[in-house]
């Protein structure tokens, strides 16, 4: 047996070196502080690269389960933990470029790779001696003498392998084998189909009178992205940007209506995105999988290391909002309704696609603000400044950007982030502007997180990716308020992982509970809303002059506008999710009648019949938010109270950030959440100070 493990052992030294040699994933990467060497890294590296680092991984993982001395933490998790260098090397790369800078060939590449990393993680999962192993350090944690940290991580392992299948008998681990590798390409398919909608509606204006309305950023972007696709006029698109700004501003009704319903149909009109049997598909194999490991519905089993633990936590957050929200959302909606109808000088049956447009208006009659006045105010590289400022202020951190850093696309930046004493924190890579291989929304992620081996703390390199207004042949980018705010929020998420300080990669940064992990993002819009930050970095593009005070004030008189509609909406999307994760039955009816009945109760606008948000929902059926996503009103109720900490002594505070740092940002999943938030808050957080916040409850 013991011959055996030394063979192992040897055989991992020997085939780590491969014969690849000018494939960049063979090797760590000879880079300034060892981030991706994107200059170098083609496309056909990426399947030889998998192909050997799952090779390698298994090597490494029969090595521990074949270990003939007995099963420790560090023979076994900490063994564990440090396997499978190459893989999170090409994973950290491929996955992240699959998301930003993608095309057909990785697209195809995804569809051949998915199923192996499934077969692979299976088959470590589902390995009985390792399981046995970590069952039996698992067993004698509290009596090992180990570090609170490592029973977290010891803990964390046996969980995963339980949720994993591992407990089950042998018919079962093949059966949940096969599920699981149907429920990953599914996932994937869902997601390729809905970039692949997206990117193929154009809407082009040959016409000026169909551009009635638009301002002229909107227009010279429209122009831009027209001429970008070599054809005259203007074109609009289903990126933010783009569809943001036509639906807010233009009058043209009939336009307008064309492109809610192309943005709200997409994957559902038939064709070969179609996404309705993924849903059928994907909410079915999670129901199995649930089943199959004793739960009676995928919520269940989904919530069980959440903060709010199970179904009816969920329920009841969910149902203390509506009934909070309620009274202020119906009023919000009757005054957008009146409004329209003075405007249009008769009865008007406000449609979803009027929304935008009616509201944007009469809060402009009501504060005299819309994103034409604020734009100057919020140039791209002033934002920046910004955004990185309110981390110096906080923290102390700054921003270098390094030119030899090697990047993924002309567009991205890269910046070392140095502590306070000078230390080397992170890289941060930004990158802003919509592109066809770029999926929508914006995200957080890490090309490699921060962890701890022989001592030496190895440093994240972590990447935030927007679909913000591009600049034009006119101006700079020139952001709206809600971009500025989609920014502070990506970059709490990027400080969480930046900050981070533990031992173990699995325990790190924003590896947390999901209804946590909002909790560092959503916190930093507090600030846009605050006069003395607002001073710090909103200067016009052009005269260099402060945004004036009256424009501040409007800023934060408007802060609260609609906040019981846009509360509505999130809890319909929550609601939504909920719905399809507590199904107990195999799903085979009508996605959109089964989408429609479970938003009804926090419904304000018309069901427009053919629109349907789940055939496009990748939070839920191809991200990581399934059953989760009524954590950013989870979040939100958490960022409402730790703010008021803030308010309370300054939102500049040092000694306040020092606490939030500590306690919340660098601790990453090392203890529970709740212990973590107390510690720093000193309290459990109550919905109050989000009402108050929100002027619902004074």
């Amino acid at each position: 047996m013991k011959q055996l493990f030394l063979l192992l052992l040897v055989m991992t030294t020997l085939t780590s070196a491969s014969p690849a040699d000018e494939n960049p994933f063979f090797k760590p990467f000879d880079t300034p502080h060892g981030t991706p060497p994107f200059d170098k890294i083609r496309i056909e590296h990426y399947e030889p690269a998998f192909d050997e680092a799952i090779r390698q991984h298994k090597v490494e993982i029969e090595t521990i389960a074949a270990n003939p001395f007995a099963p420790t933490f560090q023979n076994t998790i900490a063994a564990m933990e440090y396997s499978g260098e190459m893989l999170n090397r090409v994973s950290g790369v491929f996955f992240n470029l699959l998301s930003a800078e993608s095309n057909d060939e990785m697209m195809a590449i995804s569809q051949r790779v998915s199923p192996k990393l499934s077969e692979h993680s299976n088959n470590i999962n589902l390995n009985k001696k390792l399981f046995e192993r970590v069952k039996a350090v698992y067993d004698n944690r509290l009596a090992s003498g180990l570090l609170p940290e490592q029973i977290r991580l010891v803990e964390h392992y046996y969980e995963q392998f339980e949720n994993s299948g591992a407990t089950l008998s042998d018919e079962d681990k093949e059966t949940y084998r096969k599920l699981s590798m149907e429920l990953s390409k599914a996932t994937l398919e869902f997601g390729q189909n809905n970039l692949k909608e997206t990117n193929r509606f154009e809407m082009l204006l040959t016409d000026e009178s169909e551009l009635a309305g638009l301002p002229a950023s909107v227009r010279d972007a429209a122009a831009a992205k027209a001429k970008a696709k070599g054809k005259e006029g203007w074109m609009f698109d289903l990126s933010a940007p783009s569809y943001i700004g036509f639906m807010k501003y233009s009058t043209r009704r009939d336009l307008r209506e064309k492109l809610y319903m192309a943005y709200n149909t997409k994957s559902v009109m038939g064709g070969e995105f179609d996404n309705r049997a993924n849903v059928q598909k994907i909410v079915n194999l999670r129901l199995q999988i649930a089943k199959l490991l004793g739960y009676p519905n995928y919520a269940a089993y989904a919530l069980k290391n959440r903060m709010a633990k199970n179904e009816t936590g969920v329920y009841n957050l969910l149902g203390q909002l509506a009934k909070a929200y309620g009274e202020t959302a119906r009023r919000e909606v009757k005054e957008v309704e009146a409004f329209a109808a003075r405007l249009e000088g008769k009865p008007f049956d406000i449609q979803p696609w009027d929304w935008s447009f009616y509201s944007d208006k009469l809060k402009d009659e009501r504060f005299d603000l819309n994103d034409e006045m604020t734009r100057p105010y919020f140039e791209l590289e002033n934002v920046k400044k910004g955004v990185f400022g309110l981390a110096t202020d906080l923290y102390g951190l700054t921003f270098v950007k390094n030119p030899n850093t090697p990047v993924y696309h002309p567009e991205v930046e890269a910046f070392d982030v140095m502590d306070a004493n000078g230390d080397f924190l992170a890289v941060l890579f930004t990158d802003f502007h919509p592109r066809e291989g770029k999926r929508s929304g914006a995200w957080m992620s890490s090309f490699k997180s921060q962890f701890v081996k022989n001592g030496i703390d190895s440093r994240p390199h972590i990447t935030i990716v927007m679909n913000f207004t591009r600049p034009t042949e006119t101006a700079p980018a020139l952001l709206t308020f809600d971009e500025v705010e989609t920014f502070l929020h990506e970059f709490g998420h990027a400080l969480h992982g930046m900050l981070a300080k533990s031992t173990y990669e699995s325990l790190s940064g924003t590896s947390v509970y999901r209804d946590f992990v909002e909790l560092p993002s959503q916190i930093m819009e507090n600030w846009l809303v605050e006069k003395e930050y607002l001073d710090k970095f909103a200067f016009h593009y052009q005269t260099g002059e402060r945004m004036p005070a009256v424009l501040v004030q409007k800023i934060i008189d408007a802060a609260n506008y609609n906040t019981g509609y846009l509360t509505y909406r999130q809890l319909s999307f929550g609601y939504l999710d909920m719905a399809w994760h507590t199904l107990e039955n195999p799903f085979e009816g009508d996605v959109r009648q089964f989408e429609q009945e479970a938003m009804r109760s926090v419904q304000l606008l018309p069901v427009v019949p053919e629109a349907c948000m789940s055939t496009s929902f990748g939070h839920i059926f191809s991200g990581g938010y399934a059953a989760g996503y009524y954590s950013y009103k989870w979040a939100e109720v958490l960022d409402a109270d730790a703010f008021a900490a803030f308010k309370e002594n300054g939102i500049f505070d040092r000694k306040t950030a020092h606490s939030f740092r500590v306690n919340i940002l660098e601790r990453g999943n090392t203890e529970d959440p709740m212990t973590l938030y107390k510690r720093f808050r000193g309290h459990e957080p109550t919905i109050d100070a989000l009402l108050e916040r929100n002027g619902v409850k004074q």
